[in-house]
């Protein structure tokens, strides 16, 4: 079957294996910790172990969820983006070769599934196969661009998700020393 839209759900798909991975991962922690603060066994007396540990889980995988599904949506737009800056293609074939990479998320978020025990090793998939997905992303963009075109559109990645990853780090560490200064001490 040589369908171009055959693959339109594996991204979907990816999305809901990480973020059940690590709703999983995060589950765990959180338990541990209610115990260890002692609100655990409090919550036993409204629900069930069972009951508070899956409502648990689908609040995190719909976190996590939202949170992957919006990544998603910005890498889509940064990568037509700088196909729209850098590439030669007027009638979109690129887009066409690059939708087969769907391929490369949905083993990612196969391979996330059993690396739920260690945190390092979840954060390792996902880091991976989004290095995966880049490098062929250029490799499949690469015809339609030139030598500069290519280093440029490799820089505009780079740039996009470091200043992005930059501005959620300074917001968060913001947050964090504000709430510290709020503290009565």
């Amino acid at each position: 079957m040589k369908n171009t839209y055959l693959t339109s759900h594996f991204p979907l798909i990816a999305i809901l294996l990480f973020g059940l991975s690590f709703a999983i991962y995060l589950e765990r922690l959180a338990i541990q910790y209610l115990q260890e603060i002692g609100l655990y066994s409090g919550m036993i007396e409204f629900l069930s172990a069972r009951g508070i540990d899956l409502i648990l889980l689908f609040v995190l995988w719909l976190f996590f969820f939202m949170l992957f599904a919006a990544m998603k949506l910005i890498a889509v737009t940064v990568n037509e983006l700088s196909l729209l800056f850098f590439s030669r293609d007027q009638d979109g074939s690129e887009l066409k070769n690059v939708r087969k990479g769907s391929w490369i998320f949905l083993i990612g978020g196969i391979a996330s599934v059993p690396a739920t025990f260690e945190i390092f090793a979840l954060l390792g998939v996902f880091v991976l196969t989004c290095f995966i997905y880049f490098i062929y992303f250029i490799y499949r963009v690469s015809d339609s661009l030139s030598a500069f075109a290519l280093i440029g559109l490799i820089f505009f990645h780079l740039f996009f998700w470091f200043a992005f990853l930059a501005v959620i780090f300074y917001a968060i560490v913001k947050l964090y020393n504000s709430i510290i200064a709020g503290l009565p001490v």
